[in-house]
């Protein structure tokens, strides 16, 4: 995987990460937080349509990379879904 791959990859995770958290409500922090939450979204939303036996969604692919994008806005969601919710159990 070359240089311009890696970078894609980033700009697409923190895009979906971006969309996850908005969709969601959390919106704390910064770029490199919404990168984060869209490699942790990706991985949360494939495992997800697995389980569930749901088709692949809108995959990018670049080089031997396959990156689900709508799975990873739908597993960022949820993740960021579930940080709002243990951050603000936390300070009661």
């Amino acid at each position: 995987m070359g240089f311009f791959e890696i970078i894609t990859l980033l700009i697409i995770a923190g895009i979906t990460g971006s969309i996850g958290r908005s969709l969601s409500g959390f919106t704390k922090r910064g770029c490199l937080i919404s990168i984060l939450v869209g490699f942790i979204g990706a991985l949360i939303g494939t495992w997800l349509s697995r389980e569930l036996n749901l088709p692949e969604l809108f995959i990018l692919h670049l080089g031997n990379t396959k990156f689900p994008v709508i799975w990873s806005i739908i597993g960022a969601a949820l993740f960021t879904a579930l940080l709002s919710m243990l951050s603000s159990r936390s300070k009661n």
